[in-house]
């Protein structure tokens, strides 16, 4: 919604499932009313007892355990979670190349963009050849060559522990 307008979809969700609680579904609903949104259903489902939230209510819908619409449910929050992981895991690793080529002094937006677009992690950038890098569009074997270079001696010094995110020196 950027200037104000009201966002368009192309086709409406009919229902917006929150991963959470009452906090978590009255949070959603004030943000959906802010950007002028009110016309999609909203609910929350609470993991650890598996209740159903609706905005403004005190108590949740609770569905039978063992029942068709509750593993439904289920089933679409958990798959909404792996997306959001994956999709931030990803966002991550771009984000840890990008800040790792910063530091290559001859490059610039333009080079370290086509890296990232072409190779899309850190892991995969330093597995690769000089031809391979110098193959993207505006390196060239030269820049490859510096490229290279410095991606071995960073990775003699440290690691980072993708799980963690953390920075972990080599003796």
């Amino acid at each position: 919604a950027q200037g104000g307008t009201k966002p368009k979809f192309a086709y409406p969700p009919q229902l917006l499932i929150v991963d959470g609680g009452r906090g978590q579904v009255n949070a959603a609903a004030r943000a959906l009313a802010e950007l002028g949104i009110t016309n999609i259903p909203l609910v929350g489902l609470a993991k650890r007892l598996e209740e159903i939230w609706f905005p403004h209510r005190s108590y949740p819908v609770i569905l039978p355990r063992h029942g068709e619409a509750l593993y439904l449910v289920q089933r679409v929050r958990d798959e909404a979670h792996r997306f959001a992981v994956t999709f931030h895991r990803s966002k991550r690793s771009h984000l840890m190349l990008e800040s790792l080529l910063d530091e290559i002094p001859s490059l610039g937006e333009v080079r370290i963009k086509a890296l990232i677009d072409y190779f899309g992690s850190v892991a995969a950038l330093r597995k690769a050849s000089v031809d391979e890098i110098g193959s993207v569009p505006g390196i060239g074997e030269k820049t490859a060559r510096i490229i290279k270079s410095f991606l071995e001696e960073s990775s003699a010094s440290s690691f980072i522990d993708t799980q963690t995110g953390e920075i972990i020196e080599r003796p």
